[in-house]
């Protein structure tokens, strides 16, 4: 065709591009469908999609084994697949062809970002400058955000709780179920979790900062040269960082794979990283036992799940998927810019809203449906006045309680937690507050004005946004902060501590990180079991489940069996 433009990929692919445009054009019904050279081409790239069109045409088989023999001759010359020798001959034919047309006036030096490209993507300094900067972003979530969170629960168990006590009483119901359903129920369920929001909050601004300013790319390109050593799928990297936000689109991202088996692979190891629905709680389990190095024990977490997550995909990768190679990751770098406050600012403002809608929906409907059976009584009593560990509630969870013992944690509190869990990890905290019999607010409430309860929330505000400022220079070791200044432990905060201290016989933070350990491990939640459906199908789905919740028993118990034979805790 005329005016064609055509590329020259070098004698040696011309010579194998050539040899599978012979086979297809004496293949009548495959060039009645395709063009000859842009099929050659795609068969080099490994185009799954076209393999399985061809298949079903007549000479499809032939020009399909000719492809083969070809990538077959290439990787044996040069090492390395024709998916990357295609590309790699373009970006050469577009830099000739930029060599040619464009004079320079001034020397050629490498521009900035190339230079520090070099730095954060370095084959050996790369990963720990990725490690270091994972490091920083959660000192600055949950040590920094930590005054805000008080501030919150503060909220939620003072004007917040008093207000809606006074709501109830005004209609009448004071004293009644309908206020214990009002304070106990939605208030003690919902406001638990929301706590949480300037935490994440706090990760969804540090994520955001570095995404825009282009740093996250650069993170995906590290990690796939660890990954492909592993013997994994380089792309898989994407779709499992976007499960740090939540696990659901992450699912869906591994549509962007094109071969069922890494599409699979990917999606079965999709759910061991840390969602920001988990950070609830290894905040609450990190202030109770760990409250001097928060932010290391949530980063250890991250880091454990991104761990478990390559050991599992090594092994599948050489067992059950072991019969392809893995494709390579092909990206082109943005380049590097300031981060705009907008654009930071949409990014946080959408992922939290999210999470707020949660906690609207699933959460404050588990958080009734959690009291409801904390309210019927198991072998007769009145409706609402029972113990909560004779309630239907206490009685499922202590069954199922002794499985956890050996983990540290088998209270039917713990375990009643972790069951609601699999609706969505964020339930798991709104639960404690409520098994735990942490109230919303006082029994006894001080009685105040509107007015004083509005005085008390600004002032409150003020001194929290004075101590954030002041606890940021604890991220490199000063602290500004007086120890006066430290906030007393909360009831939920006590409550934890006692109960895993009893069902530990005295390994308290023993249990507490082998009960993070099980959250991290274990199925993340419903709506990310239904995703999976969709993509992997029931069989896997059944996999992912069953193969998660064994591998967090299993991790819980060694973590707690040996930090008891070592003396730790």
């Amino acid at each position: 065709m005329t005016g064609r433009l055509v590329i020259d990929y070098g004698s040696d692919l011309e010579t194998e591009i050539k040899a599978i445009e012979a086979v297809i054009e004496a293949q009548t019904a495959v060039c009645e469908r395709f063009p000859a050279r842009w099929l050659a081409l795609e068969l080099l790239e490994d185009g799954e999609d076209l393999r399985v069109r061809l298949a079903g045409i007549a000479g499809g088989d032939r020009v399909l084994a000719a492809a083969d023999q070809s990538q077959d001759r290439l990787r044996r010359k040069y090492g390395d697949t024709a998916a990357v020798l295609v590309p790699n001959g373009r970006y050469e034919w577009i830099n000739t062809l930029v060599r040619e047309s464009v004079s320079q006036t001034v020397p050629d030096r490498p521009p900035l970002s190339d230079r520090i490209d070099k730095a954060l993507t370095h084959r050996w300094f790369g990963l720990p400058i990725f490690l270091a900067s994972m490091w920083v972003v959660f000192k600055l979530t949950v040590d920094i955000s930590a005054v805000f969170l008080d501030w919150v629960d503060g909220l939620m168990g003072g004007p917040i709780a008093r207000w809606m006590a006074a709501l109830v009483g005004a209609l009448g119901l004071g004293g009644t179920w309908v206020e214990s359903l009002v304070v106990d129920g939605v208030v003690a369920g919902v406001g638990g979790i929301l706590v949480f929001v300037p935490v994440l909050m706090a990760l969804y601004l540090a994520l955001g900062v570095l995404e825009d300013s282009g740093y996250m790319a650069r993170a995906a390109f590290v990690m796939d040269r660890l990954m492909r050593r592993l013997g994994l799928q380089g792309k898989s990297f994407l779709p499992m960082l976007v499960g740090f936000g939540c696990t659901v689109p992450a699912m869906y991202a591994t549509r962007t794979l094109e071969r069922r088996r890494d599409r699979v692979l990917t999606g079965l190891l999709v759910p061991f990283m840390s969602c920001g629905a988990r950070l609830p709680v290894y905040v609450l389990i990190a202030a109770v036992f760990f409250p001097r190095s928060q932010g290391t024990v949530v980063f250890a977490m991250y880091l454990l799940g991104i761990i478990v997550a390559l050991a599992l995909g090594f092994i599948l990768n050489r067992t059950v998927f072991r019969a392809e190679a893995a494709t390579p990751l092909l990206m082109e770098l943005p380049p590097y810019r300031l981060p705009t406050l907008r654009a930071v600012w949409l990014q946080m403002w959408r992922r939290t809203s999210a999470f707020i809608r949660d906690a609207g929906t699933i959460i404050l409907g588990t958080s009734l449906v959690v009291w409801l059976l904390m309210a019927i009584p198991v072998g007769g009593g009145r409706f609402s006045d029972v113990v909560v560990e004779e309630s239907a509630f206490g009685a499922v969870s202590s069954a199922v309680a002794p499985a956890l013992s050996p983990a540290g944690f088998g209270s039917w509190e713990a375990t009643g937690a972790l069951i609601t869990g699999f609706v969505a990890k964020e339930v798991v905290v709104s639960s404690m507050s409520q098994v735990y019999g942490v109230s919303a607010g006082p029994a006894t409430a001080p009685a105040t004005s509107f007015v004083a309860d509005l005085r008390e929330i600004g002032s409150s505000f003020l001194q929290a946004s004075a101590d954030t400022l002041r606890a940021i220079p604890s991220i490199v070791g000063i602290d500004l902060l007086e120890d006066g200044d430290d906030a007393q432990p909360g009831a939920l905060l006590t409550a934890v501590r006692e109960g895993f201290n009893e069902s530990s016989s005295g390994h308290g933070s023993l249990a507490g990180l082998a009960f993070m350990v099980f959250v991290l491990l274990y199925t993340p939640c419903m709506a990310a079991v239904a995703a999976e459906r969709h993509e992997l199908g029931a069989r896997w789905m059944w996999v992912s489940i069953v193969g998660q919740t064994a591998l967090a028993w299993g991790m819980a118990v060694l973590v707690f069996q040996v930090g008891k034979l070592i003396g730790f805790g």
